[in-house]
C-alpha cells in the first residue's frame, strides 16, 4: 500500500520522487501506468517544496541589517 504523500518526511518524499524519476526513465511502463507515476511525482514534488519552505522560515529569520536570527520551534 502507498503512503499518502501528506504523510510523508522531506527524506521519505525525496527518496520516492528518485525511484518515480528513475521508473519514467527506464520506460518499460504504460502510458497510463507513466501519467499515474507522473501526477504523484507531482504531487512528491510540491510535499518536499512545501516542507522546504516551513523549514526555512522556521530556522531564519532576517532582521533589518542582514543578520539570521534563529527562531524558537
Amino acid at each position: 500500500m502507498t503512503t499518502p504523500i501528506a504523510e510523508l518526511t522531506f527524506e521519505a518524499a525525496l527518496k520516492e520522487l528518485e525511484s518515480v524519476v528513475a521508473q519514467l526513465e527506464a520506460g518499460s511502463l504504460t502510458l497510463e501506468e507513466s501519467l499515474a507515476l507522473f501526477e504523484r511525482g507531482q504531487k512528491l514534488v510540491e510535499r518536499c517544496n512545501t516542507q522546504l519552505e516551513a523549514a526555512t522560515l522556521r530556522v531564519e529569520q532576517l532582521t533589518e541589517d542582514g543578520e539570521i536570527v534563529l527562531r524558537p520551534v
